[in-house]
C-alpha cells in the first residue's frame, strides 16, 4: 500500500540550503517519491545556546517503506551527511545540527512506540514546522488532535518569527 507521509528538514551548520537539498536527494534515492515541497523558511534556533539560525523545509512524499524502516533511514541519512547522535550540552540544550530529518505523519497512523512517535510529537507547538506544512496543504488532519494544519497554526502558541524564502 502506498502511504502519504510528511517530513519536516532542518540544518543550521555549513552551506544550510545545500545540506537541505542533498537530503532531499539522498530521500530520493532511497524510495521515498517528493510529490510536494515547501519553500524555504528561516527560523531561530529554540536554544538558549548561541548557534545560528535554522532553514526549514518540510516535503509530502509517497511511499511504501514502512514508518520503522523511514526511521532508520533518516537516522542513516542523518549519519551519512555527518550529524552526531542527538546530543545536548551540559545545560540540556540541543547542539547545532548539519541535518535534521523528522517524521511528521504517515497517513493518518498513530504509531506510539519507544524510538518512534507518529504523528511527531512536538509538530502542533512548533511554528517552523507548521508554517511551510501549512503552505504545503493546510487541510491535512492531525489523527491525534483531529484538527487541520492551518486550524494548528492559527492556535499554535510558538511566536517565534519564521521567515519565508523564495
Amino acid at each position: 500500500m502506498i502511504y502519504t507521509a510528511y517530513f519536516s528538514l532542518g540544518s543550521n551548520i555549513g552551506r544550510r540550503k545545500d545540506n537541505l537539498k542533498h537530503a532531499l536527494k539522498l530521500l530520493d534515492e532511497c524510495g521515498i517519491e517528493i510529490t510536494k515541497k515547501s519553500l524555504l523558511y528561516e527560523t531561530k534556533a529554540i536554544s538558549k545556546i548561541k548557534q545560528r539560525d535554522f532553514f526549514n523545509i518540510c516535503i509530502e512524499a509517497k511511499t511504501e517503506i514502512a514508518p520503522d524502516k523511514l526511521l532508520k533511514i533518516c537516522k542513516s541519512i542523518e549519519k551519512q551527511m555527518g550529524r552526531k547522535p542527538h546530543k545536548t550540552n551540559k545545560n540540556g540544550f540541543y547542539e547545532p545540527r548539519i541535518i535534521d530529518i523528522d517524521i511528521l505523519l504517515y497517513g493518518q497512523k498513530i504509531i506510539r512506540k519507544r524510538n518512534l512517535i507518529i504523528p511527531h510529537k512536538n509538530m502542533h507547538m512548533r511554528r517552523f514546522v507548521l508554517e511551510p506544512l501549512n503552505e504545503i496543504d493546510p487541510y491535512i488532519n492531525h489523527p491525534v488532535l483531529h484538527k487541520s494544519v492551518k486550524e494548528l497554526l492559527n492556535e499554535c502558541q510558538d511566536k517565534s518569527e519564521v521567515t519565508r524564502h523564495l
